[in-house]
């Protein structure tokens, strides 16, 4: 069981975002969801979250411009990232690790695989 850390999950698929609550919950920690960019930005911001599940094709701004933006204000910037996405290319992920994520996992992701990231990540 987590010690109830936070997690924002977000994703403009809604059967994704479901599927993350329901799996993150169950294992014990404080979920909260995002559908797009900015309501990731503005949900991030008020709860401060430990971690950010985040997808990068969403709408009004993609995964990357949002962890650019929680990486350059100090209050945010601690947040762990790790992006959830179908665009699994080389390319993609080295971008996805330049703009500040600490992980890149390609969709789709085994639940425990993707469980075992989060703890090891939240443990560091």
């Amino acid at each position: 069981m987590a010690d109830r850390c936070k997690i924002l999950a977000v994703d403009d698929e809604p059967n994704i975002l479901l599927s993350l609550e329901y799996m993150l919950e169950r294992e014990g920690y404080d979920v909260h969801t995002a559908r797009d960019g900015d309501e990731a930005l503005e949900v991030a911001g008020r709860i401060r979250p430990d971690l950010v599940l985040l997808d990068v094709a969403m709408p009004h701004r993609d995964g990357y411009e949002v962890c650019r933006i929680l990486r350059s204000d100090p209050r945010t910037a601690p947040i762990k990232v790790i992006m959830l996405t179908a665009k699994g290319q080389l390319l993609e992920k080295k971008k996805g690790l330049e703009v500040g994520a600490d992980l890149y996992v390609p969709k789709p992701f085994s639940a425990d695989d993707l469980l075992d990231k989060i703890r090891t990540l939240l443990a560091r």
